[in-house]
């Protein structure tokens, strides 16, 4: 259908971002934080295995998240990941650098040759 959002892969970089606020919202393993990401964009972003799991552990690297291996809701282990002060702090940041952004590209789009 025109018009319908259709799954995409993610903009170059937010990635992080994604995830380190879908932990701001709450703890969670990394199935669940695909899947949060999925629902709150209404389908638009899926995000793989492949991308998701490496990222994490990127983030866990640098310290942005912390995690820890706990029984899930199904009788599973699974490794649960939270927030760090560093990485609420790395969250505020590139949120206020992403707003910056995404303003100056709607003008980008918005400009008439007039404006030029």
């Amino acid at each position: 259908m025109a018009g319908e959002p259709k799954p995409s892969d993610l903009v170059q970089g937010t990635l992080h971002m994604l995830i380190l606020k879908t932990l701001a919202l709450e703890p969670m393993h990394g199935y669940g934080i695909g899947v949060r990401l999925e629902q709150i964009s209404k389908g638009v972003f899926q995000v793989n295995a492949g991308s998701l799991f490496p990222a994490l552990r990127r983030l866990e690297r640098d310290a942005l998240i912390a995690g820890d291996w706990r029984v899930t809701e199904n009788n599973r282990r699974a490794k649960y990941y939270r927030l760090t002060a560093q990485g609420r702090a790395k969250l505020k940041r590139e949120t206020r650098d992403w707003e910056v952004q995404t303003r100056a590209i709607a003008r980008i789009l918005d400009a008439s040759l007039g404006e030029i």
